[in-house]
This record gives structure tokens, sequence and C-alpha cells, in this order.
């Protein structure tokens, strides 16, 4: 029998991004800042051989292809180290966010059945009042320098990283799976109900590192000082913590901190000229510059993602930063990115939108019922997804969670411009319906949002007798800035049908945000949604 395969089998694992890190850009910087204040610098070629022995520590401690290591950790080297040392050798990485409670935290980590979890600096006390109850957690690695400063129970063992290196480090072969095998887990806020977990591949996710770096997306490269300040535990960090060593830049991590100033000095100190983040963290950074002055003379771009941003407020980061923002659109579904906006987009007057998706990914709209719409531009429609990085269901349900065109539904309400570039419009589950028709809370968030005294803006549903539901507004003036409620909603006049019009305004110290930086609907619903007396 004539084998008919003429080219190498080569098979797509993420190991292979700090394999070639470290070969062809080995003194490239990771560079991570550390609670003590220095930061701490170390090589791409330095990482790997760090990696290489941890992978060869945790298979001492019997832990085997396709087990499921917890990371409840910040942004550092640390962090990034447990990323390829359990994806290396078929371990699954799962990335805990540390914002959440313990009861929330204990239903992920039961439900995956972690074995061993790898805890970051200052997350100690969280880490003991977990440990009770998660039964399957059997060992324990203190990351980031930090030594043993609370009793465990007597069943954990733990070690710090050099502890833990000194004694069963050793050097393990690496890439020795299928690439459909799985690399990480990631659950999401998303959905509605309880998180749910979604089972990253290495194919999806190095198919997806491709997909990033083309050139009318990411388009990060060697020469780029890449600042992540979107948390490793949210979606793979978008992405980047593969991306970065996949093209040898250097790459810098501000630890547990997302504070303007933290910022500041790490994109000046270390010739920053990309950096991600939500728009609530560049917001905070304009400010700082806005009321202390400054420059940031290296930094070209930065990428948003996460939440809504309007138009205005987009302006206002470029302008004041000296920089282009890329906004795009994804879901942790997605590994997440969905669309970007180009590198070099000419930049407009008119609604910015998310992009368009690259290579990999293809979009759909459809109707309330799922039927595709025709025509598929300039109609606002429920936005379906699929692709080779996108999820096919979540983990531990036998259920598909795609229709039966293999599209996956996003919960989004989105519309594709005649260039094909994707604006999201809303999601679903945030409609307001007043007097059985339908209110868009983005339309009028985005106008809000841009009034030069408006920090945030929200917008959500009140229950009311007549109606069903009626719009509240809820607003975060920005700092010194006076606010005049009845100005507020006459910016609205003639921009939406005067029907859509809030019935009351509040006005806040501060809008809650979620653990991953997004405006919080749920706590505002919480606390504001209830029918005044």
């Amino acid at each position: 029998m004539i084998n008919m395969h003429t080219m190498q089998r080569y098979g797509l694992t993420v190991d292979k991004f700090l394999d070639h890190a470290a070969k062809w850009h080995g003194t490239a910087e990771i560079v991570s800042a550390t609670p003590a204040g220095p930061v701490r610098r170390i090589s791409w070629a330095q990482l790997r051989e760090q990696c290489v022995q941890l992978s060869g520590g945790l298979l001492c401690q019997g832990l085997r292809e396709g087990d499921r290591i917890a990371t409840l950790a910040w942004n550092t080297a640390d962090h990034l180290a447990m990323y390829y040392a359990a994806m290396a050798v078929g371990l699954v990485c799962h990335t805990l966010n540390p914002r959440l409670s313990v009861q929330q935290l204990s239903v992920m980590v039961n439900e995956a059945a972690d074995r061993w979890i790898a805890a970051g600096a200052g997350l100690q006390p969280l880490l003991r009042d977990l440990l009770p109850l998660c039964p399957t957690i059997e060992g324990i690695i203190l990351l980031d320098d930090q030594q043993d400063e609370l009793p465990f129970p007597p069943a954990h063992q733990h070690w710090t990283v050099a502890e833990f290196l000194r004694r069963f480090g050793c050097v393990a072969r690496w890439g020795q799976f299928d690439e459909e095998a799985p690399a990480g887990l990631c659950y999401t806020s998303g959905t509605i109900g309880n998180p749910r977990g979604v089972l990253y591949t290495h194919r999806s996710n190095y198919l997806h590192t491709l997909r990033l770096l083309q050139a009318d997306a990411m388009a990060i490269t060697a020469r780029d000082s890449v600042l992540i300040a979107v948390p490793m535990f949210h979606a793979n960090g978008w992405g980047i913590p593969f991306a970065a060593p996949a093209v040898g830049s250097k790459m810098v991590l501000p630890g547990r901190s997302a504070d303007p100033v933290h910022l500041r000095d790490l994109i000046l100190h270390e010739g920053v000229t990309v950096a991600a983040a939500v728009p609530t963290v560049w917001l905070g950074l304009v400010e700082i510059f806005e009321r202390e002055g400054g420059e940031l003379p290296t930094l070209q771009r930065i990428l948003i993602g996460g939440s809504h941003c309007p138009d205005a407020q987009i302006a206002r980061m470029e302008k004041r930063l000296g920089v282009r923002v890329q906004t795009s659109w994804g879901m942790t579904e997605l590994s997440p990115l969905g669309t970007i906006a180009p590198p070099d987009a000419p930049l407009s007057d008119g609604p910015r939108g998310s992009g368009r998706p690259p290579l990999g990914l293809d979009l759909k709209l459809v109707d309330a019922e799922g039927a595709t719409l025709k025509p598929q531009r300039m109609v606002i429609g429920r936005l379906r997804v699929r692709g080779a990085s996108v999820a096919e269901r979540y983990y531990n349900e036998e259920r598909s969670a795609l229709d039966e065109d293999g599209y996956f539904d996003t919960g989004d309400l989105g519309l594709i411009d005649e260039a094909g570039n994707l604006t999201i419009t809303g999601r679903s589950r945030d409609l307001i319906k007043s007097g059985g028709e339908w209110i868009n809370p983005v339309a009028i968030e985005s106008i809000v949002g841009s009034l030069p005294a408006v920090g945030l803006a929200a917008v959500i549903g009140c229950s009311d007798d007549r109606w069903g539901e009626r719009p509240i507004l809820i607003v975060e003036p920005r700092r010194n800035q006076l606010m005049d409620e009845r100005a507020l909603l006459d910016a609205l006049r003639g921009k939406v049908p005067n029907w859509w019009i809030p019935d009351r305004v509040v006005l806040v110290d501060r809008i809650p945000l979620a653990a991953t930086g997004k405006i919080d609907k749920k706590r505002l619903r919480e606390t504001f949604a209830a029918p005044e007396s």
C-alpha cells in the first residue's frame, strides 16, 4: 500500500510557540511587575528552560495527559510559565478568576476536577478558604517568589516554584500528544445562569494565534513591546500569551495592578508599543494625562474589547494618548477573537464598529426564529459564528451549542456594514421590552457616554406595571464634573424614539465593574431595577 501522505506530520501544539521564541528570539524579554516593586526580567530562552523543568516535575507527581491544573494568578512570568509547563506535556491549564467568590471558584474547580493549583502573590488567603471545598486538589505551587505565609491543610503539599524545581525539576519531552488534545479550560460569565466552561484544544489555540497575528488583525511582530493589561485568566489573555512568543516580541506583564499610574510607568520604562485591555483601563490612563500632562512616545496602538466603548471616548483616547485605538469584539467561546479593526484603518467621524473577522472565522445574522437574514448587510440580526477556534459545546455538556449549519449563537445583536465591519448593537438578553416593543440600551449608552461630563453610563430595565419594563439610566460622572440630569435626557431627544428615553436617571460615584472589567449590569439590576415606591 502506497503512503499517500507527501507532507510531514507537524502537530499544531502550543509548545511550539515557546520553542520558536527560545530558539529564534531567545534574548527577548518577559518583564513582570512584582508586589515588592522592582520588575523581574527573564528571556524567552530562560523561560523555556524553566518550563521544561516544571513540566518534568509535574509528571513526577503523577499527573498525566488530560489532567487539569488550576491557576489562581495575576499577569506574571510565573503564571506564563505554568501555562506552558502544563500545556506542553498534555496537561490542561484551567485559569481561575481571583476576583470571584470562594463559592463560585469551588464550583469550577470541582466540575473540572483540578488535581493541582498554582496560586499567585497575595492569593494565599483566598486559596486557604477554597481548599476545604475542593477535595480533588492534591498539590499547590506558590508563584511569584512568595513564601509560605499561611498554614495549609496537612493533606495539601505545597512548594514555591524554586523549591518545586529544586526537588522535582527534570527535563520532559514536549508535544507528545495529538493536536486535538485539550490545552486550556476557561469559564465564561457571559452565559445565563452558572458560568460554563470552554475547553480549548491545542489545534484551536494554534489556529487562533495565526488568525490573531494577521496583518489586518493584532499584527504584532518581533519589534514590538506588548503590554498585556487584560487578565491572563480572561479568555487566554486575549490570546497574547501565545501570540507574543510566536513572533518573539517583548512581553510586559503588569502583575495584579491595572492602576493607570502603574501602567503609565511600565509603558514609559519598557518602551511599550502595543497594549491591550478593556476600555475602562484606558479611560483611567487618559484621566491621568489630562490631569497631570505627559506623553507616551513609544506607544503606537491600544487594543480594546470586552465591552462597548462610545466613539467619543475612543476619539478622546486617541487624541490625548497619541495612539491608534483598535476596536475588537470577541468572547470566551471564540478563543476569544471574533472581529478586529485593522491597525491602519482610516480614522472616521462615523461609528467605529468592531472591525472584520480575520481568515478562519465566519459570521452570519439570523432573525428571532433562527432563519438566515437576506440580505446580510445593513440589517440588525442575531449574530452567529463558526470557525476552527469556536466552541462546539460547553465543558461537561453533551448537547451541541451549534445550530443545524454549524454556527454558534453568540447572544449578541449585530449589524454588518457594506464594507464588512461588524457593529455590536446589543446583547439580546439586555434588550428592554416596553409595551411589547424593544428598546436597545447600547444605543442610549453610546449617546450619553459621548457627553463630556460622563465617565460611564449604563441602561437597565426596571419592571413597570403598565409597560412591563421601562429603561433607567445610571451615570458615573467624570472627575470633578457637575451633572445635570435633564441635560442627560435632552441629549437623547431626536436621536432615539421618545418612548426610549429613560424614566429616571441615577447618579452614582462608581458604576460597579465585573471581574473582567466590564460594567456589571447584574449588580446594577439587583440594586436599581426594582420600581420606585
